[in-house]
């Protein structure tokens, strides 16, 4: 069995800005997964499918977690 590829996160390019500290990381390069962290923890690694993230995107856009209420 072969082993499967590290996790390669990215930022986005609002957070690739050296001032900025806190951004969350993700990974995509794994076929089917999708795979979230925070940039000041990096060792707690959360995953989903790719049509779980597309949920959770679609209700973040939505409002459905928006904090400020």
């Amino acid at each position: 069995m072969s082993k499967l590829p590290e996790f390669e996160f990215v930022k986005t390019a609002a957070c690739r800005d050296a001032r900025v500290n806190n951004c969350p990381e993700i990974a995509l390069n794994r076929p089917g997964v999708v795979a979230l962290r925070d940039s000041n923890r990096p060792e707690t690694i959360v995953t989903m499918t790719a049509a779980d993230w597309v949920a959770l995107t679609a209700a973040v856009k939505a409002g459905e977690y928006d904090l400020s209420v």
